[in-house]
């Protein structure tokens, strides 16, 4: 957040990271290529991954020790020579590590030493090195690959080099973690992710490359499996540490899972499972501006199974569709795109022509619902506290009936642009930990702490109890989070109801979701699942006030 007193919040599925915003707002920064505001997806290129349909083609490049190599016109990119620094005649240098590997390892390095987004960082790499198709097909698989399977990954290293991992000088463990994801994920051989690895060691770390090579020859004596079974607790004895091993997640988000779940260890381990996935990627066309199923035949995509607006497509940079750039549509969860939706098409008597949107950067559901209030001859004031999320919703909104203020959300009453009683349907997309986007955000899962529950449920509260004394009496409140942990959600929404002092009715979600949904519980609240509706784990609550 950008207060200094307040949580770092982390946006609904629709957005692609989540920098510090304040309340009324989220996350900084663009759109979530996986969350699904931004033009990017952060795995937005396709083409190769998983379990080896890269086998990591071998095509060198030389680079400066320790360093990326540089924009296009510093020097030469194939790694065929290196010029005397004499100013003689050029000589043939060594080939280095293929330009993939160099720059899903410079991604992931900037994630840990720098506090850095995957899905910010490595687009603006791939597009700076001129990486397409296949090449940056595998530069993104293993970057995101590497750092999901970063706690699996570093109690293997840990096991193999017979010391603790944070031991380890932080740019040798990255280029081992590197290494390690290529001999227990993928199919490249084991001989090219040993030596490209050594490589990239004698280039961040020269004074390692032997036990840079003694660790990844220990690790390629088990697989993946193997390793599970050697350092995992008993499933007998502590389910959950070792669900949080064999899954490469903190066992304190595998037990709120578990609590979420109702306790079922399966389901629980069939969530991790799709955690680890590369996500989908969900354009929303926008009603009135884009059919979903012309659109799927413009960009080669398929209509969305659940959300009217959706549609999946295979892979490639969504940023760059013709649809997007001229605001016909925008990339979006579609479990994003329902739980906006619902609030849209809740019945509600009296009055609908005034509709908020309380924390709207960066845009996403703002988009969604300024289309359908031009539709409706509604219009959206839509709220963020931070001016340069602001400033993106509304460029998300241009040409909608949609007016963006810049201020906190939580200020309903003492600004005369938020006057209580006054709205007819408000939307509260909470800052939350972020905990059911954990496919689209790698890096989230080990940054997370339970430490971040407390302050952050305070600000939920605060925004829905504001969003009530915004709504008017018989409207409605859609509170949302991009997260599953019941802290957040029912809590939450329990505990603002009770204190709000207002007369509040839970109206049941399900109903306000398409027919035929399966999964989604007894109500009144629902909650979506990456594995059982292939959406992030949104959760919507419905409120009426009296």
């Amino acid at each position: 957040m950008t207060g200094p007193s307040e949580p770092r919040g982390e946006r609904s599925s629709d957005e692609g990271r989540r920098g510090p915003s304040s309340a009324g707002g989220r996350w900084s920064g663009g759109e979530r290529g996986g969350r699904g505001d931004g033009p990017r997806s952060g795995e937005g290129h396709r083409g190769g991954g998983d379990r080896g349909r890269f086998t990591g083609g071998e095509r060198a490049e030389r680079y400066p020790r320790g360093e990326r190599a540089g924009p296009r016109g510093d020097g030469p990119r194939g790694g065929r020579f290196d010029a005397d620094r004499r100013g003689g005649a050029r000589r043939p240098a060594r080939p280095a590590v293929d330009l993939p590997r160099q720059v899903a390892y410079q991604a992931i390095a900037a994630v840990h030493r720098d506090d850095a987004y995957a899905n910010l960082v490595l687009p603006a790499m791939l597009r700076e090195e001129g990486l397409v198709g296949r090449d940056a097909a595998f530069a993104t698989e293993l970057t995101y690959g590497t750092l999901r399977q970063t706690g699996t990954l570093d109690a293997i290293i840990s096991d193999a080099a017979d010391r603790d991992v944070q031991r380890i000088d932080p740019p040798v463990r990255d280029a081992l973690r590197l290494g390690a994801y290529q001999l227990l994920h993928t199919r490249v051989p084991a001989h090219a992710a040993v030596s490209s690895t050594v490589d990239l060691v004698r280039s961040v770390g020269p004074g390692a490359t032997g036990f840079a090579n003694a660790v990844l020859r220990e690790i390629t004596t088990r697989d993946h499996d193997a390793w599970v079974a050697k350092l995992a607790p008993a499933t007998e004895t502590d389910p959950v540490g070792h669900l949080a091993l064999a899954y490469s997640h903190p066992q304190w988000i595998v037990r709120a899972f578990a609590e979420a779940l109702g306790g079922d260890l399966g389901e629980t381990e069939r969530l991790l499972i799709e955690d680890n996935e590369r996500p989908p990627v969900h354009l929303c066309a926008r009603p009135g501006l884009a059919d979903p199923v012309e659109l799927a035949d413009e960009v080669g995509g398929a209509p969305g199974a659940f959300s009217p607006y959706a549609v999946y497509l295979s892979g490639g940079a969504p940023g760059d569709l013709r649809a997007v750039i001229e605001g016909r549509a925008h990339v979006q969860d579609e479990g994003s795109q329902l739980v906006a939706n619902a609030l849209a098409v809740a019945p509600l008597d009296g009055p609908d022509g005034r509709w908020l949107d309380l924390c709207a950067g960066p845009g996403g559901k703002a988009g969604l619902l300024g289309a359908l209030a031009a539709q409706r001859g509604a219009r959206l004031t839509a709220v963020e506290v931070a001016e340069h999320r602001a400033r993106l919703v509304e460029q998300a909104t241009r040409g909608l009936p949609v007016t963006v203020l810049a201020t906190d959300g939580r200020t309903v009453g003492g600004d005369p642009e938020l006057p209580e009683g006054h709205f007819d349907r408000v939307l509260v997309d909470a800052p939350c930990t972020g905990l059911g986007s954990l496919r689209r955000r790698p890096e989230s899962r080990w940054r997370r702490q339970p430490s971040d529950l407390p302050p952050l449920t305070r600000l939920q509260r605060e925004l829905l109890t504001a969003a009530l004394r915004a709504v008017r009496p018989g409207g409605l409140v859609a509170y949302v989070t991009c997260s599953p942990h019941t802290v957040e959600t029912h809590v939450t929404v329990t505990e603002a109801a009770r204190r709000c002092g207002l007369p509040v009715d839970f109206v049941d979600a399900r109903p306000l979701l398409p027919a035929g949904m399966p999964g989604l519980g007894d109500g009144p609240t629902v909650q979506l699942w990456p594995h059982r509706h292939g959406t992030d784990a949104m959760f919507l609550a419905v409120l009426r006030r009296g």
